[in-house]
């Protein structure tokens, strides 16, 4: 018997013949099969096993790099990629100001402290190094040999100096003389004249200089720094750069009449630097009388913080990117060399051009629910029933709408609204303004700590108080994060409570960049939980018990382990359990732990999670069941959704906060429940064509890479956003 090819089973009936005897038929022998080796036993991590959890700033960084991604992706208009590549830029300059920084405080400090990944920060530091000089060139790659191209074939050109033309020359020349040369202040390097302190971001150019000024000087060095208030890309006049939209940069300009600035004196050499500094505000709040004057005093000192990055163009030599780096204390790890403008944040004035609609979004019209397009008092509507708006497919006008009203109705008492990013000037504070000049009981929490709009925030206070506002900063040692506004009207001789509760800010302007919900409700439990809140976070006494709402420091984190623990248990139990959840960061190893343990009973566990996630899904034995994706698109993914199928009573909760430790132990922040079957099963569906979408979702694999969905087979494609912009949205009249 031919025995080549049986596996193991057939082996063991497999008969043999061991020898021919003529006398008689063969005698048949059983032959033992060889033993086939078992599979090694799966071993399983402990849950505290620092392989199980990803190192957060790296997380981030890795969203961004989703970010610069979206440049190459030719299903985006053209401005629209170049705006994804800036809005790069701009992420990396806060990572470097606040986490970076974080980072480098923690070794300067002698205070290297491993999270749940185990990576001390100087090791965190070096991968960050690799990854961001990686990603950098690659951006400046994708701008010179990518978008710069082809926003020539659209006629927008960035006219470099080997391009110049004779009358561009002349024109620069006047421009320089005119405009810029006026504002400049070249500073000589010299005993006298130390290395200037340099503002946070700011345009410089160090300058190679050879010989003797007026007064016998000759250190061979100079710094020019650019102010402000000039435009670091130049519009130049059709009649010189003929038809177009063309453009120079203003570092052009500088470079090519350096010899101007310094009379009789030869440039060798002039290069483009950028320093970035620690920008993070410390403010110690328990040992300062008054936040809002110890504020304004760190705002000054956040210009000119410790440095913690150096660009430079890539044609600087070498001696001079090491004369900056012993300037600001910097090691060759901290230096990017660019090819192109350090700078590139200031692009963003060009990625609207009136004159190229058609290389941007289609403009849309966000719609305003029926029940409201025709009621000319809201509070009539709300009292009725809830209303659930999703911006900004749904318009943020009807909260705004409620605040006006209720600044000029004369049966509301009194208003009470957190505020964390809304601009000092926004239609919000304008209502808010006008119901504490009506004489209406105003109060604002405003939490000052709001990274990059303190100053805002501080004049935003001014604002109120001078109208007759009460104005509360917060509480010490805990940020305001939650997005709520109370309103008190007296009806039939009864007062009635309208809240708004929402998971973004009261900033119109973010409503049409962000998805958030927005929660309308006159419901009587919800609107008692807020008041109490309000009292909690105004005056003093101990935790209030609320009905429905659910509130951090207090109350939320614990319900969130009840909620997971609960499916958990029902997983154990062979019953169906699942979990979904939507928010912008995972971060709180408490809560990993709990879903890893929902993920080894058998919970089914699909996490929408845009930036940060420190769990590591598709481990084998510990988070098998768990699927992590991010969506990345034409809005920022800000909405925070918590979905339990909780034995069939299904679960939904939206809240102003992620399932990060600061949100949850650190931060007041809100949750509240979507109630009524109608919304429940709305919001689920939304909810789950994040789940479905396979144009715009990244896949978390187990070892921390994200691979980008795409159509297989006969799907179809599906946006999650694009759905909903289709389902919830009024074409725009200058839609085209």
């Amino acid at each position: 018997m031919n025995t080549e090819g049986l596996n193991a089973n057939e082996l063991l009936d497999a008969q043999v013949v061991v020898a021919e005897l003529p006398e008689a038929p063969p005698a048949p022998v059983e032959v033992e099969a060889p033993a086939v080796p078992a599979p090694p036993p799966l071993v399983v991590p402990s849950l505290d096993d620092s392989s199980l959890y990803i190192h957060r700033e790296l997380s981030q960084l890795k969203f961004n790099i989703r970010v610069l991604e979206q440049a190459l992706d030719e299903s985006y208009p053209l401005l629209e990629r170049l705006k994804f590549l800036l809005i790069f830029s701009s992420n990396l300059d806060e990572f470097f100001e606040i986490r970076v920084a974080g980072l480098k405080k923690q070794i300067n400090f002698a205070r290297e402290q491993a999270g749940a990944d185990g990576l001390l920060p100087h090791q965190v530091l070096a991968r960050i190094s690799e990854l961001v000089h990686e990603q950098v060139g690659r951006q400046y790659a994708i701008l010179n040999d990518v978008l710069f191209p082809a926003l020539a074939t659209h006629g927008i050109n960035f006219i470099r100096r080997r391009h110049w033309t004779a009358k561009l020359k002349a024109w620069v020349r006047r421009y320089f003389r005119d405009e810029i040369a006026p504002i400049i202040t070249p500073i000589g390097l010299d005993p006298t004249h130390p290395f200037p302190l340099l503002v946070n971001k700011s345009l410089n150019f160090i300058v190679e200089l050879e010989g003797v000024d007026a007064f016998g000087r000759d250190s061979g060095l100079a710094i020019i720094p650019a102010p402000r208030l000039l435009p670091r890309i130049i519009k130049v006049p059709e009649e010189v750069g003929g038809a177009g939209d063309n453009y120079v940069f203003l570092s052009s300009m500088i470079h090519a009449h350096a010899d101007d600035l310094f009379q009789g004196m030869k440039v060798k050499g002039c290069y483009q630097f950028r320093l970035t500094r620690n920008a993070d505000l410390s403010v110690d709040t328990e040992d300062v009388e008054d936040l809002a004057r110890a504020l304004r005093g760190e705002l000054f000192a956040r210009r000119y913080g410790d440095a913690v990055r150096l660009e430079v163009a890539d044609t600087c030599p070498k001696q001079l990117s090491d004369y900056l780096l012993k300037q600001f204390s910097l090691s060759e790890s901290e230096l990017y060399r660019v090819n192109g403008p350090v700078n590139l944040t200031r692009l963003f004035s060009i990625t609207g051009l009136a004159s190229h609609p058609e290389l941007q979004y289609t403009p849309f019209t966000p719609v305003i629910p029926k029940l409201l397009q025709n009621s000319e008092n809201i509070f009539n509507v709300i009292s009725k029933q809830d209303i659930l708006l999703l911006h900004p497919f749904e318009s943020f006008t009807p909260v705004v709408d409620l605040l006006r009203q209720a600044a000029k109705d004369p049966h509301v008492l009194a208003i009470k609204q957190t505020l964390y990013r809304s601009g000092a000037n926004s239609e919000i504070v304008d209502a808010l303004v006008e119901a504490a000049r009506n004489g209406k009981e105003v109060t604002a929490v405003i939490e000052l700590r709001a990274r990059f709009d303190e100053e805002s925030n501080l004049q935003l206070a001014s604002r109120l108080q001078a109208a007759g506002a009460v104005v509360i900063y917060g509480v010490v040692g805990f940020k305001t994060h939650a997005k709520m506004m109370l309103i008190l009207r007296r009806e039939n001789g009864e007062i009635v409570r309208y809240a708004h509760l929402g998971t973004g800010n009261y900033h119109a302007g973010n409503a049409r960049l962000y998805t958030d919900y927005s929660l309308l409700t006159a419901d009587v439990a919800l609107g008692e939980d807020v008041a109490k809140l309000f009292s909690q976070l105004i005056g003093m006494g101990k935790t209030l018990r609320m009905k429905k709402l659910l509130h951090a420091p207090f109350t939320l984190k614990k319900t969130l382990l009840d909620l997971i623990a609960r499916e958990t248990a029902l997983a154990a139990e062979g019953k169906p359990a699942h979990i979904m959840a939507k928010f912008n960061s995972l971060t709180d190893p408490k809560i990993i732990r709990a879903l890893y343990k929902a993920s080894q009973a058998g919970v089914r566990i699909d996490l929408v999670v845009r930036g940060m996630c420190c769990l590591r899904p598709g481990v084998a034995g510990v988070s098998h069941n768990i699927q992590v994706r991010s969506i990345i698109g034409r809005f920022l993914e800000h909405t925070r959704v918590f979905y339990f199928l909780h034995g069939g009573d299904e679960k939904i909760y939206l809240s102003s906060a992620d399932w990060m430790e600061r949100n949850l132990d650190k931060r007041v922040e809100t949750c509240f429940p979507v109630e009524g079957k109608k919304l429940i099963l709305r919001v689920k569906k939304e909810l789950e064509a994040y789940l479905t979408d396979n144009t715009q979702s990244w896949l978390l694999q187990p070892d921390g890479r994200y691979l980008r969905n795409s159509p297989t087979g006969n799907q179809n494609p599906r946006s999650a956003q694009a759905g909903l912009l289709e389902k919830l949205t009024a074409p725009s009249i200058s839609a085209r």
